[in-house]
């Protein structure tokens, strides 16, 4: 199974670290994942951190996106058709939605690395002509690898919960916005989170 290329929010130094929550980043980091990466849960879970810093720091972040766009609207001496609120909650989003796909891909490669490499251990197991010393590596990795499994196939609820906080806070901001019809992936996740 190869790798996948994920653009990060950080930028040249440290390269997971926690510049993503000052700024987006004028110059993206690409983030090479392997399948070594999902098969070493503190590198995995480093990986997860630095994407969410942009969810633990939503308001913060709104609060400095919306500064930034006094700043630019004073620069230009003209405002646009929204405000500067407005346009700070549609740029956030848009950042939102793009870490929050970019984690949704990372954490369901990973899942698939590790279903795999369980699977691959099992049929060892099973097989009727795989030696003892064999079976007993297979079993004694089967272990670790359901630890692994667990662990990484946790982070996908553990999504739900960050998504449904960050979205709670965003609408906390931003009670106005709606996003635009033409963007369907995230309008699925506007209407997934929305109270009925």
């Amino acid at each position: 199974m190869s790798g996948r290329d994920y653009v990060s929010m950080t930028s040249s130094k440290p390269p997971l670290g926690s510049l993503a929550i000052q700024a987006p980043s004028l110059t993206p980091q690409i983030v090479h994942v392997s399948p070594e990466t999902c098969m070493d849960l503190s590198i995995f879970k480093a990986v997860l951190r630095s994407y969410r810093a942009l969810d633990d720091t939503i308001n913060m972040r709104l609060n400095r996106t919306t500064a930034f766009v006094h700043d630019q609207e004073r620069q230009k001496a003209s405002r646009g058709k929204m405000s500067a609120e407005e346009q700070a909650c549609a740029r956030l989003w848009q950042e939102l939605v793009a870490n929050w796909t970019r984690r949704r891909e990372l954490i369901e490669y990973c899942v698939g690395v590790v279903d795999q490499s369980s699977k691959t251990k099992q049929e060892i197991f099973d097989s009727q002509t795989s030696s003892p010393s064999a079976i007993r590596k297979a079993r004694a990795e089967m272990y670790s690898q359901n630890v692994k499994r667990d662990q990484i196939h946790k982070e996908l609820a553990v999504e739900i919960i960050v998504k449904q906080r960050s979205i709670d806070a965003f609408r906390s901001r931003c009670m106005y916005f709606v996003p635009p019809l033409t963007d369907v992936e995230a309008r699925k996740l506007w209407d997934a989170a929305s109270p009925r």
